[in-house]
């Protein structure tokens, strides 16, 4: 149980479970051809998971105290990255685009720094682990689409890569918001650690304050494309408003006259809500789609 938690178990399955709903639920409702098969990207799966396992562990090894043996540390660690980066390669290889295991690395060297040095660096910790958190799904679109990008397939595929941007951008909000929430809760712990977060340098009062005019942003984001996209997807429309809005009014609520540690992870539990039913979304949205174009 406690190697599970090492390596981030929780946030693993989320992960697979959004590169799984962008594949069944987006593009191949949409796409005309894919260029992984189905046990290929699998594969992909596994070898997101294989990487972001070997980040999550070294990011909670090395804040563990006692620490654990550092030979033993860089074994595991490595292991598991090598793993992964060892079946990007081959999928690289199998659509005939080898360099695409880049963004595997990059992800990789970005998880790495955090949990090494740049965690204690205000802001730009939470900034690097907001960008990690969107890899996955540019995974899924560099490997699936990429390949096979021709004229015939050029539009659908904008339109896809369109919308998985779109998705990137408000997930990169959600967990920028949450890794403030965390300083927020571990203000203490931070500051005996040497870690230097906004709460600390800013002071509470006022970083709680910062993080509740983020937490518009995806707001704002999210009542543009129902304006501009969802008038017509009612059933998107109602979902998005109840189970994503409601959520994040929920939290901008409670954060203003937030203080203990207690309503700090309320909070987070909250944004990881609303995460999940984002991810869902992407099935509600394919599954309305389907409908309106039933209807026709």
């Amino acid at each position: 149980m406690k190697f599970l938690k090492q390596i981030g178990i929780n946030y693993l399955l989320l992960i697979a479970f959004l590169q799984l709903t962008l594949r069944y639920s987006l593009l191949e409702q949409n796409a005309p051809i894919l260029a992984l098969n189905d046990w290929q990207f699998a594969l992909l799966v596994l070898a997101t998971v294989l990487v972001a396992a070997g980040g999550f562990f070294a990011n909670n090894a090395l804040s563990e105290e006692p620490r654990m043996n550092e030979g033993k540390l860089y074994n595991i660690y490595g292991g598991l990255t090598l793993a992964g980066f060892g079946i990007a390669y081959y999928l690289g290889n199998v659509v005939d685009k080898p360099l695409l295991v880049a963004v595997f690395i990059i992800g990789a060297a970005l998880m790495y720094l955090y949990a090494s040095s740049l965690k204690q660096v205000i802001v730009v910790s939470n900034i690097m682990v907001a960008i990690t958190a969107v890899i996955p799904v540019f995974i899924v679109a560099l490997y699936n689409m990429y390949p096979i990008l021709v004229p015939q397939t050029k539009e659908t595929f904008a339109t896809m890569l369109s919308l998985m941007l779109d998705y990137s951008l408000f997930f990169f909000m959600l967990v920028f918001i949450i890794t403030l929430l965390y300083n927020l809760r571990d203000t203490d712990k931070d500051y005996n650690a040497g870690n230097s977060t906004l709460p600390i340098a800013l002071g509470k009062e006022r970083a709680t304050r910062i993080t509740f005019f983020l937490v518009l942003v995806p707001m704002a984001m999210l009542f543009y494309y129902a304006d501009k996209y969802l008038l017509n997807l009612t059933i998107t429309l109602i979902y998005g408003l109840l189970l994503i809005a409601g959520p994040l009014i929920y939290c901008m609520i409670k954060l203003w006259g937030a203080k203990s540690v207690k309503e700090y992870h309320h909070l987070i539990q909250v944004v990881k809500i609303v995460i999940f039913f984002t991810i869902i979304s992407i099935i509600v949205i394919s599954y309305n789609i389907g409908m309106v174009i039933k209807d026709v």
